[in-house]
């Protein structure tokens, strides 16, 4: 596997995110922010952020699944998300949740959390965006 994830040390152990991700594969693959949006372009969950937060991982999957790896080779997500407050976290975490059950892994890469003012579409709550590496 090319990506090994690691909380070193002297920093924080965070349940959700690994703080160091350490890559060895040789092809690197980066996913545009993915938004909620289904395979014909129709937003999914409109107004509800757990529904697009688990789309927008399921959209991650099917391009990394493209590429040829999974949510094992993700070295780093980034997170935009729509006037951001911490009492919105359980539903980044339920909509988390729901997708890696539908994936069946457990994505526990580093992750950067980014509140924004307005995404491309205003239904849109959240982007993802992902690097991953693959042997």
């Amino acid at each position: 596997m090319a990506i090994t994830l690691v909380n070193p040390s002297g920093l924080p152990e965070i349940d959700v995110y690994r703080q160091v991700s350490i890559a060895t594969g040789s092809k690197l693959v980066f996913i545009a922010g993915q938004v909620a949006w289904d395979a014909e372009g129709i937003t999914v969950g409109e107004g509800d952020l757990a529904a697009q937060v688990e789309q927008c991982y399921l959209n991650v999957g099917t391009a990394l699944a493209e590429a040829g790896g999974s949510f094992d080779d993700v070295a780093k997500l980034t997170f935009y998300v729509v006037d951001w407050t911490a009492d919105k976290m359980p539903l980044l975490l339920e909509g988390i949740s729901r997708a890696a059950a539908k994936l069946g892994t457990t994505p526990v890469p580093p992750a950067t959390l980014l509140g924004v003012a307005a995404l491309d579409v205003p239904d849109h709550l959240v982007e993802i965006e992902a690097t991953a590496v693959l042997d």
